[in-house]
């Protein structure tokens, strides 16, 4: 079924995608394998997973970057939205160190730029390897047959009610018909609540400290989170669009 959803692209993208496997997809695969495996590498190696978690510790080395902290931050970002790592703490250290407002819109674009990076390596990059691997798995299928039923509203629905691991989803729709601009767009305006919120409230946090205000504000919060999660499981289930 994964070979049924590249049929669906438009001509032009099928004819790019078949040019660029014949000039030497092997290659390309080699390097994406080894850019993984290094990835993965470095990161036990160093203990950079357990360095996601110690958000005191990313704010002191972002602070002491000074100005090219921004593009470090992004670079970082990027680099866990595609070795799938954790990216909560990463998100929460944005608006410790830049601020609620800035570290919320730097967090928010780089997570976008990140899942778009995950997506064209699985549509150019590592596409025979992943659908060798991961083609006839339940998660990659469902996603796939929702975009062929559904198409975009699929993607929009899942991508608001992570049912599926958020960062494997970035992989597998590069699988599927999905345009680049459309997942990207899809991502950008989903990712939004969650990106300001953990942002400003852990901006709130280190500027303002802990009050009976704050609490409040998280308590807002989480109805907000609440109420988005209910709003594409009421469109789903009007339109008959099964996300499980």
């Amino acid at each position: 079924m994964a070979h049924e959803a590249y049929h669906d692209m438009d001509e032009g993208e099928s004819e790019l995608m078949q040019k660029s496997n014949a000039k030497g997809s092997p290659v390309r695969l080699v390097l994406a394998l080894i850019a993984i495996a290094a990835g993965v590498f470095l990161a036990g190696r160093f203990g950079f997973i357990d360095q996601l978690r110690d958000i005191e510790g990313l704010r002191l080395w972002f602070q002491g970057l000074g100005a090219i902290g921004y593009v470090v931050y992004m670079f970082l970002y990027i680099l866990v939205a595609v070795f799938m790592l954790p990216a909560a703490a990463v998100t929460i250290v944005a608006g410790i160190t830049f601020g609620s407002i800035i570290g919320g819109v730097l967090a928010l674009i780089s997570a976008t730029i990140g899942a778009c990076v995950a997506f064209l390596i699985a549509r150019y990059a590592a596409r025979d390897m992943i659908v060798a691997k991961f083609g006839n798995n339940p998660l990659f299928k469902r996603i796939e047959d929702g975009v062929r039923e559904n198409g975009t509203s699929f993607l929009i629905l899942t991508r608001l009610v992570p049912v599926f691991p958020y960062n494997i989803q970035n992989y597998a729709y590069g699988l599927t018909s999905i345009s680049l601009p459309t997942f990207a767009l899809v991502s950008l305006i989903t990712m939004a609540p969650g990106a300001f919120i953990y942002a400003y409230l852990a901006g709130e946090i280190v500027t303002q400290g802990v009050s009976v205000g704050l609490l409040v504000q998280f308590a807002a919060a989480g109805l907000i989170l609440f109420g988005v999660s209910l709003i594409p499981k009421y469109i789903a289930k009007k339109r008959g669009i099964s996300i499980k």
